[in-house]
């Protein structure tokens, strides 16, 4: 019987299922997982990339923690493919190994201005507003006009956090700097631009009607964005998702606030369609003083073309929520215009030759691009596993495949690691700093606590 070591690089959901799914697919051999994640804590982007008000997704990690609490998988957290671990490591002491690093940089916005000061990434915001330890304590939160660029669901994640009061978050695990952050916000307008229009949006209804269940935040629409086409009406009949979405949005139409028109809030939320960037405004400072944007309109066939009218709003800072882009790892083939590892369902592939690179799989994000829900990375994760347990014999042939060989290498080279102990203390330490102001937990933010925590120092 073939004794299978597999490292799995990423303990977010990708990387967690795609270890639950080999544990539970191969009776054939006996199979042994280490998984290491760069982060003292596991779960990735359902810990550092949903909205801390998203108690709902965030239920995820009931599934992924009864995962891990089996015992059957080894955690490694706080250690660094690259630096604390390497290609070489992993081929002396594994078999094969499946990245599933996710995709944590923003896309880029290629439009005059974008770099200006106080003009920012939906991924760095998202960071910070989820207790991300990588990332600056503070936040610029001066402007009191902002824009956000992008009609997907991180979009309307940020919008939301920019608009909702910060009071209103300290029933969730936000920070203690990020509620500071918050609660000093001068924000008074967050304006949503989205290149085409209300029917062809990229996020989900239930996304959309939280926006709307803000307090003391009025939703802003304009009637001219409703002047649908054939294919917007077409999509509306036979969507469901995509009726939902209008009806929302029509009802909003009937409130006091639409067009601006005497909305009684502290805050207001504007919601602009077919309307595509042109240029971040600066002013003689080098600083974001407004967006210019053109009007579009259907094509007929999805798209939209320019009408070749011209407007601007002025605002102090603008973020940009155009997708998320995965980073090149370490001796691992990676294509730069896409972001992800060239791959056939999994299989990593040389990018020069299409060859298969043996021994190296991908899931998740780093594989696909940052497309689909939280949930569709497990489908995603059975079709790589499927490829890992039928390529046995293109494996590696690992010179020292013993457990105890990864503890002592780690150790050797000074790395602080975490393990799933460790883990369990930061959580029930997380839990316990929440419990005096009944709240689910606080997270703890600086690395260094959250790994003096876990080792129990």
């Amino acid at each position: 019987m073939t004794k299978l070591r597999l490292a799995i690089v990423g303990a977010g959901p990708a990387g967690i299922y795609a270890a639950d799914i080999l544990l539970k697919a191969e009776r054939k051999f006996d199979v042994s997982i280490d998984l290491f994640e760069q982060l003292p804590a596991p779960y990735g982007l359902v810990r550092y990339g949903v909205a801390p008000d998203h108690p709902r997704i965030k239920g995820i990690i009931t599934a992924l923690r009864e995962v891990l609490d089996r015992g059957d998988i080894r955690l490694f957290g706080n250690v660094r493919y690259g630096e604390d671990i390497t290609l070489d490591d992993l081929k002396r002491h594994y078999h094969a190994v499946i990245f599933a690093t996710g995709a944590i940089r923003d896309t880029d916005l290629d439009i005059p201005g974008i770099d200006a000061v106080g003009s920012y990434g939906a991924a760095d915001f998202v960071s910070w507003f989820d207790g991300h330890p990588d990332v600056p304590r503070e936040w610029p939160l001066d402007a009191a006009s902002v824009a956000v660029i992008g009609n997907g669901n991180v979009a309307l994640d940020i919008s939301r956090m920019l608009a909702k009061h910060a009071e209103d978050l300290l029933v969730t695990e936000i920070p203690d700097n990020v509620h500071a952050g918050l609660a000093a916000s001068q924000v008074t307008d967050v304006h949503v631009f989205g290149r085409r229009g209300p029917a062809q949006v990229k996020f989900t209804p239930l996304e959309l009607r939280e926006l709307g269940e803000l307090r003391d935040v009025d939703m802003v629409v304009y009637d001219e964005d409703f002047d649908y086409d054939e294919a917007s009406k077409a999509a509306i009949a036979s969507n469901k998702q995509v009726l939902v979405i209008d009806r929302v949005l029509q009802s909003w139409r009937k409130r006091d606030s639409v067009n601006n028109a005497g909305g009684t809030a502290s805050r207001r939320l504007h919601l602009h369609f077919w309307a595509k960037p042109l240029e971040v405004v600066t002013d003689d400072q080098g600083r974001v003083a407004a967006l210019r944007w053109e009007r579009t309109a259907p094509d007929g066939q999805g798209g939209v073309v320019g009408t070749g009218e011209i407007r601007e709003v002025a605002i102090q800072s603008l973020y940009r929520a155009v997708g998320y882009f995965g980073s090149p790892l370490p001796g691992i083939p990676f294509d730069k215009r896409h972001g992800v590892i060239p791959n056939h369902e999994g299989q990593a592939l040389r990018q020069d030759s299409n060859e298969r690179v043996p021994g190296v799989y991908a899931t998740g994000w780093i594989k696909r691009g940052p497309v689909g829900l939280i949930g569709h990375t497990k489908s995603d994760a059975m079709e790589t596993i499927s490829h890992v347990i039928n390529d046995q014999g293109s494996w590696w042939t690992p010179a020292d495949p013993s457990p105890e060989a990864i503890p002592a290498l780690l150790a050797e080279r000074g790395a602080r690691w975490t393990d799933l102990d460790g883990w369990h203390r930061l959580d029930a330490h997380e839990i316990g700093l929440g419990a005096p102001q009944e709240r689910a937990r606080v997270k703890v933010v600086p690395r260094e606590d959250m790994v003096r925590v876990s080792r129990g120092e």
